[in-house]
């Protein structure tokens, strides 16, 4: 008996020290391949063009540089201004990296549909963009999105007609030519009343503070805007490129606009191309500083990413100065980058627009709320300026239609 269970006993640790010497099973991610999976990107059309695709370039790009997975590309259109609607439809089958204006994150992450970002990620945030940039993204006390781009706009002008000292001032440059503004734009709209002390949620984050354009101050700017418009000198530049054809045909002698007109507004003025930070208005004798709403274009990760770590690498990726760089050369310079490093090199230093849009964003902005009570002034606000251009506000009802307004665009609901 004691022989067989010897016997028993050596056959035992043959048979472990076998088994300890066999490969072990191969899991996804192992040593014995790269890890399959399947990511799904969301981004404009402008982005997805057939033979020219920048999603599909950079994603091949990511996949290159990460041999540890086996990558399925799924891409879908989403414009970065819908990512807040259509993202939050359903999280969970939403988009694993998504691109995204920042004024959308409010509706993100009331709806648990993007990522608070940490470790590496939010380190190459910080590292590659200004303290501003960084704030377009935070919300709190997290960073929720990979900058990849400023958005904002600016002015565009004719330098034979508008001298350096000109463009300081709206009201010398209206002496002069009249001037193509997004009247009835409610982007564009607040660059008025801010220039007058309006307030939106006081430091923008603020819900109960509200929004702050009437008043006396308030009233003012819209006769100021009424007062223009009828004279002729501040002409309404619509969305169907009247703008443009007015300053192509020689009517207005500036527009206001962003990096995605620069090509049309070149080719429009030839050697007489010339762009600026916002200039000053002049209220009851006092000059007063236009101010645009600013931003950022950025990449969100999906929280419910059933491969998030990965998603996490990619948005980093996506929003790195190699892909800002390849974005802007795809898209023929509509796309300027915000790292603070490629600003600075030779080809976005000589950039006629890019240059005046960093001094917008710098100098003559507001970074745009992002909380959910934002969602009313965007509801409400176009009556103003449809008001101003249809000559409905006048100089004389300005003080009346002024409160109206900025009653109905504090209208919440929450």
């Amino acid at each position: 008996m004691k022989k067989i269970i010897a016997l028993l006993l050596a056959a035992m640790m043959v048979i472990g020290l076998f088994a300890a010497c066999q490969p072990a099973t191969e899991n996804p991610g192992s040593n014995n391949g790269p890890e399959k999976i399947t990511l799904t990107v969301w981004g404009p059309t402008e982005d997805q063009k057939e033979g020219n695709s920048y999603l599909k370039a950079i994603c091949d790009k990511f996949a290159e540089a990460h041999p540890e997975y086996d990558i399925t590309w799924n891409f879908g259109v989403c414009s970065e201004g819908d990512a807040g609607t259509k993202v939050t439809q359903d999280p969970e089958t939403a988009a694993d990296v998504y691109m995204f204006a920042n004024d959308q994150l409010g509706a993100l992450i009331q709806a648990g549909a993007i990522a608070k970002l940490g470790g590496t990620v939010l380190d190459q945030i910080k590292a590659d963009n200004s303290e501003a940039m960084v704030n377009t993204v935070t919300s709190g006390d997290g960073v929720y999105g990979v900058p990849y781009a400023i958005n904002t706009w600016f002015m565009y002008y004719d330098k034979s007609v508008y001298t350096e000292e000109d463009i300081k001032s709206l009201d010398a440059m209206m002496e002069k030519k009249a001037v193509a503004f997004p009247i009835t734009n409610t982007w564009y709209l607040p660059a008025f009343y801010f220039a007058n002390g309006g307030t939106m949620f006081g430091d923008g984050t603020q819900g109960s503070e509200g929004i702050k354009f009437g008043g006396d101050n308030g009233a003012a700017v819209t006769a100021y805007l009424a007062n223009a418009i009828a004279s002729g000198k501040l002409v309404d530049a619509d969305g169907n490129g009247s703008g443009l054809d007015d300053l192509r045909n020689g009517k207005v002698g500036a527009y206001f606009s962003g990096t995605w007109d620069a090509t049309a507004v070149q080719e429009a003025l030839g050697e007489n191309f010339a762009a600026a930070q916002l200039p000053c208005i002049t209220i009851n004798g006092e000059s007063k500083q236009l101010m645009s709403f600013a931003g950022s274009k950025a990449l969100g990760v999906n929280p419910h990413s059933k491969h998030l770590k990965a998603a996490n690498q990619l948005a980093a990726f996506m929003g790195s100065a190699e892909a800002q760089e390849l974005h802007y050369n795809m898209r023929n310079g509509d796309v300027v980058p915000c790292n603070t490093t490629l600003l600075k090199g030779e080809t976005f230093s000589k950039n006629v627009a890019a240059v005046a849009q960093e001094a917008t964003f710098s100098n003559t902005s507001v970074i745009q709320p992002s909380i959910p009570e934002m969602s009313a002034y965007w509801t409400n606000a176009g009556s103003m300026g449809t008001g101003l251009v249809n000559k409905e506000v006048t100089v004389d009802n300005a003080a009346e239609k002024t409160e109206a307004w900025n009653t109905a665009i504090n209208n919440t609901g929450l």
